[in-house]
């Protein structure tokens, strides 16, 4: 490390929050988007639909490094076939209620206290993440009492451009203050948040990954980390109450295997 981590960036999704079954607030987020749409077709079959439409959609997105306007989302994409001037006023809520319609969100095991103590001890916190709603993650943070930890949310929806597009860790340092070298990532995705990460040239990495999934994966020189945890707890270990200590902390802690064998 060259020098010290002032600031922590998460992300979201697999990092800070996991998705979990939930039929019946899955079914009441299908029959509201049919509702919306105005159609007579069953909720399931045109869910279904939806969901063969978003992995084409995905697809771009991924390509393109870019996420599309949520009206455009759904009068380009996701549902072409209705009226363009009555689809589009709906695309917020639309895309919300289909992320709903994914599954329930929850925060990982001692999200909010790892959160609160990481402020506490005196880090700038931020987050960065690919989604597609503008809506779900503002919401979540007011509602959960986040909010006011978290000085800089950049989301793709909003910015148009997705990770690992450098712009977006380094529109997400602006805001927060910190220039990019005392910035740290926290994701779960080696190959996207490794290479983003260090493209926009922030001083560290951290991927949280399950040992099962580690197994599965090959570390090389392009998505190696500076750090691998398998627990959100781990980054208390990580980050002490000195940012200054930090540096020399880091390189006690869990080394990146040199390869890891499928």
């Amino acid at each position: 490390m060259k020098s010290e981590i002032q600031a922590i960036f998460l992300d979201v999704g697999n990092t800070l929050r996991i998705l979990t079954k939930d039929e019946a607030h899955q079914s009441c987020a299908r029959r509201k988007i049919t509702e919306l749409i105005g159609t007579n077709e069953d909720p399931d079959s045109f869910i279904k639909k939806v969901d063969d439409r978003y992995k084409v959609y995905r697809k771009w997105a991924f390509a393109n490094m870019k996420e599309a306007p949520e009206s455009e989302l759904w009068t380009r994409w996701l549902a072409p076939e209705f009226p363009e001037d009555r689809i589009a006023p709906l695309g917020r809520e639309l895309t919300y209620q289909y992320r709903q319609s994914m599954g329930l969100r929850v925060m990982v095991e001692n999200g909010k206290e790892v959160v609160t103590e990481l402020h506490r001890r005196g880090y700038t916190l931020g987050l960065i993440s690919n989604v597609i709603t503008s809506q779900e993650i503002p919401d979540w943070l007011e509602e959960d009492g986040l909010a006011q930890y978290f000085k800089s949310v950049v989301l793709s929806s909003v910015m148009g451009i997705r990770k690992p597009d450098p712009e977006i860790y380094l529109e997400a340092a602006r805001r927060a203050g910190v220039e990019p070298a005392k910035c740290v990532y926290v994701g779960d995705n080696l190959k996207r948040d490794v290479s983003g990460t260090r493209n926009a040239g922030f001083g560290m990495v951290i991927i949280m990954i399950s040992p099962e999934e580690l197994a599965q994966e090959e570390i090389n020189e392009e998505n190696r980390p500076d750090a691998i945890i398998h627990q959100f707890n781990e980054l208390l270990q990580l980050f002490p109450s000195a940012p200054m200590v930090c540096n020399e902390f880091i390189r006690q802690v869990e080394p990146t295997p040199a390869r890891t064998q499928t």
